[in-house]
C-alpha cells in the first residue's frame, strides 16, 4: 500500500504535466450537474481539471489544463449506452491521436472490478484490477466505506497503483506511476484511466 502523496518542491519535479510519477485526484460528492475532478502534482499544483458532462446518454469526460476549460487535453468517450461492459475510447484532444481504450469486464466486475487496457488497435496490452476478491466482496456486501485500491499491470510488470483515501465527504485518490520505470504505460492513458475509474466507481458507492 502506498502512502499519501507527499508534497515536494516544484524544482524536484519532472517537466510537463504528464511527466510526473505521482498525482492526487480530488472529487467532491453531491455535485448536481456532472462530476468534476481536480488532479494535483507532487508540488500541490493543479495539473489537470476534469469535467464529465451531465445528462448525456453516453459517458463523455474531458480533461483540461485548469478550471477555465479553455485548453482540452484528453477526451474519454463511451462507445455505447448503458452497457455494464462498456468500452471507453481515449483520445489526445490536442493532436487527435487515439491513445487506446479502457474496457470494463462486465460480469467479473460484479464481484471484483477489472478493466482491460487496449492499444490504438483494440489489442489488449494491460489490465487494472481491484486489490483482492476478499476486500471487493467486503466492500460490496458489508461496507462501501472501505477505500478501494487498484493495481495496473502490463505483461508481468506493474505500471500503476491507485489508492483511495478514507474520507466520507471528499473522494481523494493517490495515483502512482513510480514503479513504471520503463514508461510502458502512456501517462496520458494512465491519467485517463484513473479519472474514469473515479467517475464510474464513485457513482456506484
Amino acid at each position: 500500500m502506498s502512502t499519501a502523496l507527499q508534497t515536494r518542491a516544484p524544482s524536484h519535479l519532472a517537466p510537463g504535466r504528464f511527466g510526473q510519477t505521482r498525482y492526487m485526484i480530488r472529487r467532491k460528492f453531491f455535485k448536481l450537474f456532472g462530476d468534476a475532478f481536480h488532479i494535483y502534482d507532487e508540488a500541490g499544483n493543479l495539473a489537470f481539471y476534469s469535467k464529465m458532462k451531465a445528462f448525456k446518454l453516453k459517458e463523455d469526460i474531458r480533461i483540461y489544463t485548469d478550471e477555465e476549460m479553455r485548453e482540452e487535453l484528453i477526451t474519454i468517450k463511451a462507445r455505447g449506452i448503458l452497457d455494464f461492459g462498456m468500452t471507453y475510447d481515449v483520445t489526445d484532444a490536442v493532436t487527435g491521436e487515439r491513445l487506446g481504450a479502457l474496457r470494463r469486464k462486465g460480469l467479473r466486475s460484479l464481484l471484483r472490478d477489472q478493466w482491460l487496457v487496449l492499444d490504438a488497435n483494440d489489442q489488449e496490452v494491460g489490465k487494472i484490477e481491484e486489490d483482492s476478491m476478499m476486500m471487493a466482496l467486503v466492500r460490496r456486501f458489508l461496507s462501501n466505506l472501505i477505500p478501494q485500491s487498484f493495481t495496473g499491470t502490463m505483461g508481468l510488470n506493474q505500471v500503476l497503483a491507485f489508492h483511495q483515501r478514507f474520507n466520507p465527504f471528499i473522494q481523494k485518490i493517490d495515483l502512482d506511476f513510480s514503479m513504471d520505470l520503463d514508461h510502458q504505460l502512456d501517462r496520458r492513458l494512465g491519467v485517463a484511466s484513473a479519472v474514469l475509474m473515479c467517475a464510474i466507481e464513485g457513482r456506484q458507492q
